[in-house]
């Protein structure tokens, strides 16, 4: 639950940024329906998974602007969208609506998505197959055009950074999950209680902290924004004494083929 890494935002401008990794089929005509009720609401869509569980479960993940989600909000998207979902009926079959938040190993479908988890861990699975392979494992860069980058954690060392580097387009990936680890789930965790403690602060329920405290929570939620980059795999040398002697025999055996050309 990560605040998002672009500070000049406005949560109306984060609540309307499209998504760019969607559903097919059936997901497609419930997100149609779903989108309208939920921005109303002031939510934004996260993914739309139809699943035989139960029958038939149709699971609505969904957020606030800012990443949170709670039990009540979900409570309130079911109520609200029922209703709705029941008179367009874009399932046309019995099923159970299931309202949920993200989760920390959460799905990432939009921009914004992803620059706020660089440095993290993900599981990409291509629509459309890139440099022959579909499915890709790595550490987030960031973002460049419409493209992410990630730093494939399964490259071999001998292959050498770059190689080890790839660019995705974001509209040919089917799906890009986080993958859990202890610094994800330190980070949850304490957006959480950031999250939690703004809550109480703008209800009354405690004060609110001083102008200090507010420009250091600031800054400091800043700083995590924009982590470094981890470091790519390292290049082997190419200028080694083995790779001179072969460089040297290379020139002996031409030298040999050109005189007994003569």
């Amino acid at each position: 639950m990560t605040a998002p890494t672009d500070t000049t935002a406005t949560e109306a401008e984060l609540l309307d940024e499209p998504r760019l990794v969607v559903e097919p089929g059936v997901g497609a005509r419930v997100a149609a329906v779903a989108v309208p009720v939920l921005q109303g609401m002031g939510y934004r869509l996260v993914r739309i998974k139809v699943s035989g569980e139960a029958g038939c479960t149709v699971q609505i993940m969904a957020e606030r602007p800012d990443g949170t989600m709670q039990i009540e909000d979900c409570e309130a998207i079911s109520k609200a969208l029922s209703p709705v979902m029941d008179i367009a009926d874009p399932v046309q079959r019995a099923y159970r609506l299931e309202i949920s938040s993200p989760g920390i190993d959460r799905p990432l479908v939009r921009r914004t998505d992803f620059e706020r988890y660089t440095g993290h861990l993900v599981k990409i699975e291509m629509a459309v197959p890139h440099e022959g392979r579909k499915r890709f494992r790595g550490a987030i860069q960031g973002l460049e055009g419409n493209s992410v980058r990630i730093v494939r954690d399964d490259a071999k060392d001998h292959k050498g950074a770059q190689e080890a580097e790839v660019l995705l387009p974001i509209e040919d990936i089917a799906s890009a999950n986080l993958v859990l680890t202890n610094a994800l789930i330190a980070e949850s965790m304490r957006r959480g209680r950031d999250a939690e403690r703004e809550q109480l602060e703008q209800s009354g329920a405690i004060p609110e902290p001083p102008a200090h405290a507010r420009r250091a929570r600031e800054k400091r939620d800043l700083k995590k924004s924009f982590q470094p980059k981890p470091k790519a795999a390292k290049a082997k040398p190419q200028n080694t004494k083995e790779h001179r002697l072969a460089a040297e025999r290379k020139k002996r055996e031409g030298s040999s083929d050109h005189h007994e050309g003569e």
